[in-house]
């Protein structure tokens, strides 16, 4: 089997088999934490680190462990990299840190990191490896932030508030007051819901219209004279 190209591999992680609106993975954090935008950045960062390292070690560990242990080895490295993440976020993140709280650890069970890991990963070379798990990533904390934005918009009328519990005092002064009330469902459980059902159905809309444009421009063009039947009478 040949090695996917750079091209092919962004194009998934971004778009074509993107871990949140095509594989529908991790949800539950992603559901969870999105009432914000620096909610969602935060997790989300925290995610693509975690699955560029894992993506990296396992690549590299790829022809020394074998299919018995392979899983448990995969899940050993996946938890270390969490652990990593999440004292990096008590060091210098930490309010936000608080915020998260148990869907940082969680982020050893995310079915995306460990699925990357055991179909990609310890399959393929260490650089397009690494450049898959990044893209995952970073595919997967773009949706998040998209969601973010428009909970936090339309459920608290504001955006990029509180930004600098993520960027520190240069975000003091990014948040924006839209609107005074939102829409309070919006930033519960059910608002997550109904947003990623809309981003979804939004994809799907957009891929067929793209293979619809597809189809179009490769349709034969018939070559050569066309005979016109005419009826009635010509004066």
């Amino acid at each position: 089997m040949s090695e996917p190209s750079y091209k092919e591999v962004t194009g998934n992680g971004l778009w074509h088999n993107n871990p949140a609106l095509v594989q529908l993975l991790g949800l539950c954090p992603l559901l969870a934490v999105s009432a914000s935008v620096v909610n969602a950045l935060g997790l989300g960062l925290a995610t693509m680190l975690v699955l560029t390292g894992s993506n990296l070690v396992v690549s590299l560990i790829r022809n020394q462990v074998t299919d018995a242990v392979k899983i448990p080895v995969f899940v050993m490295i996946i938890a270390t990299f969490t652990t990593c993440t999440e004292l990096l976020m008590k060091a210098y993140t930490y309010e936000l840190y608080q915020i998260l709280g148990i869907f940082i650890p969680l982020i050893v069970t995310n079915c995306a990191i460990l699925g990357r890991a055991e179909a990609f990963a310890s399959k393929n070379r260490v650089l397009i490896s690494t450049t898959d798990g990044f893209m995952m990533g970073l595919g997967f904390t773009l949706v998040l932030v998209v969601i973010g934005a428009i909970r936090e918009i339309i459920g608290s009328g504001t955006l990029f508030a509180n930004m600098q519990l993520l960027l520190g005092p240069l975000a003091v002064d990014w948040g924006l007051q839209i609107f005074d009330r939102g829409l309070l469902m919006v930033v519960l459980p059910p608002g997550a819901f109904i947003v990623v059902g809309f981003l979804v159905a939004l994809k799907h809309v957009i891929d067929k219209q793209i293979a619809n444009r597809a189809a179009a421009a490769r349709a034969p063009v018939a070559k050569g004279a066309k005979r016109v039947r005419t009826t009635g009478t010509i004066s």
